[in-house]
């Protein structure tokens, strides 16, 4: 009998320590982190991207990306003063009307959708949030400028707009805070920018002090949110200047990445842009084509080079 109730006893013990161990381990799953990604830049951040050529199969993707990413959006335009606004799952744009008029679109994507959808067909254990600022026709000298100045957004006639680099770490800050405290981790930060420092218009400073603004704008978004290693990705927009300048700055800071995209149709970065005229200037924004390959080539770098910040 002592047997038999030694026994039962022992199987009691077994049972209740696999039963704490499976709930242990649940409560780890259940409180795998969110992964945060930043994005920030100008109109091709914004993306003009004709969200109705999406196939069948790419809007399964997305349909599936939505049930782990959620996408926080806060984007203006050049004389617009009322912020458009996306807070909820990965999704389109429903554009102003002079871009529906321009582009002859009713809704847009940027460099996030094709992004998100590829993280979460990789990562599809993972949840992720995209925090992204944009606003079309601004420069890293002026309104992005970390260390702003009147008279820097003067000589760039941006004094008027909103000072976007603390605007963004308004944005991203406001979005955080509605997370539980050590619920999720920043991963990374996408920028599209460069355009708007390209040229001579406002003379040759805009330019010359890309790379020193660049720097200056990656060590404080990092300094801020003590991430020191974020991965920083970039897509090179503008002028050979700045592009050449961005490369410089991916030498000489660490997880910084320049990528790369072609007008050559023949290459595998090809980036299409829209091909029509506005008031007889091109377009000089990309199209569905071209923004999906941004989006995946986003993904692509990071995943060769950054993947274990999604795998703790």
């Amino acid at each position: 009998m002592k047997i038999i109730n030694y026994l039962f006893f022992s199987l009691f013990c077994c049972i209740k320590i696999f039963s704490q161990s499976d709930l242990f381990f649940n409560e780890n799953l259940n409180t795998k982190k969110t992964k945060v990604f930043l994005l920030a830049g100008q109109s091709n951040m914004d993306g003009r991207g004709d969200f109705s050529k999406l196939s069948e199969d790419e809007l399964k993707d997305l349909a599936f990306a939505q049930q782990k990413i959620k996408y926080y959006y806060k984007g203006t335009a050049n004389n617009i003063k009322s912020p458009v606004i996306i807070d909820g799952v990965l999704s389109a744009t429903e554009p102003w009307s002079f871009v529906k008029k321009k582009f002859r679109i009713n809704r847009c994507f940027g460099p996030e959708l094709f992004f998100g959808i590829e993280l979460s067909k990789r990562y599809p254990e993972n949840d992720f949030l995209l925090i992204k600022r944009s606003e079309g026709g601004t420069s890293l000298y002026g309104a992005w400028n970390p260390n702003w100045t009147y008279k820097k957004a003067k000589l760039k006639e941006e004094e008027h707009k909103n000072k976007l680099f603390q605007d963004f770490i308004n944005t991203v800050d406001e979005q955080l805070n509605k997370l539980p405290v050590g619920s999720y981790q920043i991963v990374g930060m996408l920028w599209v920018q460069g355009e708007s420092d390209s040229g001579q218009k406002h003379g040759p400073l805009p330019s010359e002090k890309y790379s020193e603004n660049l720097i200056e704008l990656i060590k404080k978004v990092r300094d801020y949110y003590n991430v020191n290693d974020m991965p920083f990705l970039m897509l090179g927009v503008g002028s050979e200047m700045i592009i050449n300048s961005m490369e410089e700055v991916s030498d000489k800071l660490v997880n910084v990445e320049l990528i790369k995209r072609s007008l050559d149709t023949k290459s595998n970065n090809y980036t299409p842009r829209y091909n029509h005229m506005w008031n007889g200037k091109p377009a000089n924004h990309y199209n569905y084509i071209g923004m999906k390959t941004i989006g995946e080539m986003f993904f692509k770098r990071y995943q060769k080079l950054y993947s274990n910040f999604l795998i703790n």
